[in-house]
């Protein structure tokens, strides 16, 4: 991997993580077309712990706060919504895995993305602040987290949606699927940084890893304020036509034998 790649990649990475367009499905799409094979899981990793970096450095009074506070609302909120996806990621590891490495996928789940993001768009819109969300409410957005395990399902488009169609406050709904962010990144990159210490670095130098981290973490931390803006004042249905152009691209191109 050159520095180059490095540098798109962890743009990408940053951008689509908080975005509502999939980060896993670009990551997965762009190494393709860059006819990336080695290294790419070790450097998915490391650019999944920039933009961790980047949702910790936006959010780090209700870090804080959720620390010094385990049995809060907003704390226990959070635990209850990470449980699911801890359980399906759990269980369906190896299955993710495979769609991971194939990508056969990728088109039908970046137009599924879309689809989801359009509904909730077009949901009246609800009232519920944090003291208001229920632990039902928490137990489906986590479901929802999940599933976006799938590589081209945005998680942060699913989660916000999943709020949005229990009656969540959008500015609420981007905030508790940020914060529910933190756990799944976290122990994912845990989890599969078990395996990355265990086998080495593979032949990936540090140097792309390093670069490819820091843009990770720039973009997403401008991805982040970015959707702020845009779930307080605007619309995210400009996403929604950008990942079904994407998908039905991604599917042409399959059936043509070009993906």
């Amino acid at each position: 991997m050159s520095i180059l790649e490095a540098i798109i990649l962890g743009i990408i990475q940053g951008l689509t993580e908080f975005l509502p367009i999939s980060s896993s499905g670009h990551l997965v799409l762009f190494q393709k077309l860059f006819g990336l094979t080695e290294g790419t899981f070790t450097f998915d990793i490391m650019v999944h712990l920039g933009t961790l970096v980047a949702v910790a450095v936006i959010f780090w009074k209700d870090i804080v706060y959720m620390i010094k506070r385990p049995f809060d609302r907003l704390t226990l909120l959070v635990i209850v919504g990470t449980i699911p996806t801890v359980i399906i990621g759990l269980a369906f590891k190896d299955y993710f895995k495979a769609l991971f490495e194939s990508g056969s996928s990728l088109g039908i789940e970046f137009i599924v993305t879309g689809a989801i993001i359009w509904f909730a768009e077009n949901m009246r819109r609800g009232h519920k602040k944090i003291d208001q969300v229920t632990y039902g409410d928490a137990i489906l957005i986590g479901i929802l987290q999940g599933a976006a395990i799938l590589p081209a399902i945005s998680r942060s488009g699913l989660t916000i949606a999943g709020a949005l169609f229990r009656g969540i406050e959008r500015e609420t709904a981007a905030r508790y699927s940020f914060l529910l962010s933190i756990p799944a990144i976290l122990g994912g990159v845990v989890l599969d940084g078990k395996d990355v210490f265990e086998q080495g670095l593979g032949n990936i130098s540090l140097t792309p890893l390093l670069i490819g981290t820091v843009v990770s973490a720039i973009a997403g931390y401008l991805a982040i304020k970015t959707m702020i803006a845009l779930i307080q004042r605007g619309s995210l249905k400009v996403f929604s036509w950008y990942v079904w152009v994407l998908g039905i691209g991604i599917i042409m191109a399959q059936l043509l034998g070009k993906f």
